[in-house]
């Protein structure tokens, strides 16, 4: 049957964007000598044989990165963006990844097949070595994987007249293959970027550059006697498995056509359960974007592949497409700056294009790539081969493929404690998405604005919220945390030492409460609160005037108020997992050390340009502000925020040391005596808590501490702990805790 003008005929509101995405790079891992690594696929990519996106293409320096399925190309590119990031920082300290599909100056011997456990896995890649040679195996690209949305399919099923939606949609996907084997030389023509090949990787060096080898003759192809039929499914099936059975193929998926038909392990599975999806596979990496391609460019493919539909059938299709091979290969040996050749049907393409935006009202957004896409076939300049080009130093691109690499390499160790694409998440949740990327860990977001996640190895699932609220704790655990009263009441029958206090549920009675502690030292907090949120820290006595402030502050981030003793020492967190203690932070109040010269406004200003600093727990430490409590505090130390403070004499700005309200970070877990890390972690087991943080009050570290005799105080228990603090830390050398967090929801990984 026919699928011409299935498109034509349906409505504007079809769904025609729908479908989801899959991107897969190939890369090849660089050495500082600017050649193909030697070292193994890194171990900190756990075990291949089963990570979900960081695999070993063909040989030892060829990773491949995989993304999960998307809903979207955003979110296909974002997936894409994650695992490079991590990819990247998981490399060895001395290698960066090549941002060209060709390679550096290579020859056969540089290149180490894959040591796969799996012996049919490598006996195949041996196979590809003695028939195709290893160095066409060194060329890297970029796969593109698109599957028509399920209602998008299911409406167009209903337009077409078809009985049988299996045959429909076997016949869809066969349409979108054949009409993108003919017009392929299209995207030759606009990302190809593979101009030249370093000395003697060819048998016969260029002359001169082309645009793209990657998609030529002497690139991914089978041998001349392969000529596998997209005339029918059937007639696919038959000759693949013809040649399979042959010997000329050694499996089916060593057929390099520039699209593969895909979901099911073998062709002839089609006729039963149907085209799953599609691989697009004639995509040189992009070396002017840090990820291989654009967003641009991706949705421009997704747009020339829905006008694959709206075109009409081919007749003829083996002759046709044989025509449109030799076009293509034209193409892709032209030189970078020639215009497209006068018997290309661009303009087939171009009407197709406007007629899907048109008739769908995709807006603004893909009529601006239309117009990108007619102002590079005007000028060839605007090309990815054209712009590659003007890199060209003679007949190399060696020395711009070193400097973007190194470019790269140095972007993603930007900001290295946040997972880039996902910046808007909790840190600590960043952090832990970065582990379970590098480890090979699937998962989802299921909620981002909650940072809700859904984690699975195999049958295994797991759920964490925040990065470390997981099924491991029991549900009233967090709510017992939560509130102070009831956490002082659980830790004081337990036999551990809390502050002395009282709970106030309105002003009034708080207020009354000041004639018994006029005269010492206090602590004025919510009852339920996190990362310091509402607390004042009076060290000396406070003014009624002081006091009833900061019960004001206290009572606008909760209902309930607590007003303890104030215990003189130094604070600590502890952080303690499954009954144990792996790491200890001093955190110290924010402050500012004048210089004789600027305000304390101003050493505040300064002090916050500092990279790590952040707002909204996005980065390790926090923009210090001047509001109400620092002000409060400056009050009681004699100062303004406009005061000149000597040089070096400090100012505190907060009373409570938290890093979410601009305090700094020490890492102590070596110095602190064991006693104390074995209290925090019976004081955890006392509430019951898998993971949380145990702030401590301690006058002398030195000290031993025994539950008889303790030498600390317990202020807190707090039930999300904060686990980038513990890793990036303004001194010391951190603990990765999130790793730890994962080790023990999936030991097996």
């Amino acid at each position: 049957m026919k699928l011409s003008q299935l498109l034509q005929n349906a409505p504007a509101n079809l769904p025609i964007l729908q479908a989801t995405f899959g991107l897969e790079r190939e890369s090849l891992r660089i050495n500082t000598q600017h050649r193909v690594a030697q070292t193994p696929h890194p171990s900190a990519f756990g075990s291949r044989n089963y990570h979900p996106y960081i695999q070993t293409d063909y040989s030892e320096p060829q990773i491949e990165l995989i993304t999960p399925i998307a809903q979207s190309t955003e979110e296909a590119r974002r997936f894409l963006g994650a695992i490079t990031d991590v990819a990247q920082r998981s490399l060895e300290h001395d290698e960066y990844l090549w941002p060209l599909s060709m390679p550096p100056y290579i020859t056969a011997d540089d290149i180490q097949i894959a040591a796969l456990e799996d012996p049919v896995e490598y006996r195949y890649r041996q196979g590809l070595a003695e028939r195709y040679g290893k160095l066409l195996q060194s060329m890297s690209g970029i796969h593109y994987n698109m599957e028509l949305g399920k209602d998008l399919t299911a409406q167009l099923f209903s337009l077409s007249g078809y009985s049988d939606k299996l045959a429909f949609k076997n016949d869809l996907y066969l349409k979108i293959a054949q009409n993108f084997l003919y017009y392929r030389w299209f995207l030759t023509y606009l990302y190809g970027a593979t101009p030249i090949a370093e000395k003697g990787f060819l048998e016969k060096d260029l002359t001169r550059p082309v645009r793209s080898l990657r998609n030529s003759s002497y690139g991914y192809v089978n041998h001349e006697d392969i000529h596998v039929s997209f005339a029918s499914l059937e007639n696919y099936i038959s000759d693949l498995e013809g040649y399979v059975q042959s010997g000329q193929l050694s499996a089916e998926k060593e057929f390099y056509s520039a699209v593969r038909l895909r979901g099911s392990k073998f062709v002839r599975d089609y006729l039963e359960n149907g085209i799953q999806y599609m691989e697009f596979r004639s995509f040189d990496l992009n070396p002017f974007d840090h990820l291989a391609i654009s967003q641009e460019t991706i949705d421009t493919v997704h747009l020339f592949i829905l006008s694959l539909i709206w075109m009409e059938d081919l007749d003829n299709v083996d002759e046709k497409l044989s025509w449109a091979t030799d076009l293509n290969e034209a193409i892709a040996l032209a030189h970078p700056l020639d215009p497209l050749p006068d018997q290309a049907p661009i303009q087939d393409i171009l009407t197709a294009m406007t007629a899907v935006i048109d008739q769908f009202q995709l807006g603004d957004y893909y009529l601006s790539l239309l117009e990108k896409v007619k102002a590079a076939l005007a000028n060839p300049e605007l090309t990815l081969g054209g712009q590659l080009f003007a890199q060209i130093d003679q007949l190399s691109l060696e020395v711009f493929g070193r400097n973007q690499g190194a470019a790269f390499h140095q972007h993603a160790w930007t900001a290295p404690y946040a997972l880039k694409g996902y910046e808007s998440m909790e840190l600590s949740t960043q952090m832990l998405l970065i582990d379970i990327i590098q480890k090979g860990v699937h998962f989802e977001i299921l909620d981002e604005n909650d940072q809700f996640l859904k984690l699975w190895h195999g049958n295994h699932v797991e759920y964490v919220k925040n990065g470390n609220m997981t099924s491991k704790d029991n549900y009233v655990v967090p709510l017992a945390m939560a509130n102070k009263t009831v956490t002082k009441k659980i830790l004081d029958q337990a036999g551990f030492p809390v502050p002395a206090g009282s709970e106030f549920a309105t002003k009034e009675e708080a207020l009354n409460y000041y004639r018994l502690v006029a005269d010492k030292a206090i602590v004025v907090k919510p009852k339920s609160t996190n990362f310091g949120l509402g607390i004042s820290i009076f060290q000396e006595p406070a003014s009624l005037a002081d006091y009833e402030k900061a019960i004001d502050i206290a009572f606008a981030e909760d209902s309930d108020v607590l007003v303890e003793e104030f215990i003189p020492g130094t604070e600590y967190r502890f952080f303690v997992l499954d009954g144990k203690c792996e790491a200890v932070l001093l955190r110290v109040a924010a402050n500012v050390v004048g210089d004789g010269r600027q305000t304390i406004r101003e050493l505040v200003a300064e002090k916050n340009k500092n990279p790590l600093r952040g707002r909204d727990h996005r980065s390790p430490l926090e923009i210090i502000n001047l509001g109400d409590i620092e002000l409060l505090m400056l009050e009681q130390q004699g100062y303004t925020a406009d005061t000149i403070l000597p040089t070096g004499v400090k100012a505190d700005l907060r009373g409570n040391s938290n890093i979410s309200t601009g305090g700094d970070s020490i890492d102590m877990t070596e110095q602190m005596d064991p006693s104390y890390k074995q209290l925090a972690a019976d004081m955890a087991s006392a509430i019951g808590a898998w993971v949380c943080g145990v702030d401590l009050i301690i006058p002398d570290r030195h000290l031993i501490s025994t539950k008889e005799v303790p030498n600390c105080t317990c202020i807190e228990l707090n039930f999300n702990p904060s686990m980038y603090m513990h890793t990036y830390c303004h001194e010391g050398p951190g603990q990765i805790v999130t790793r730890k967090i994962l080790d023990k929801l999936f030991p097996e990984v």
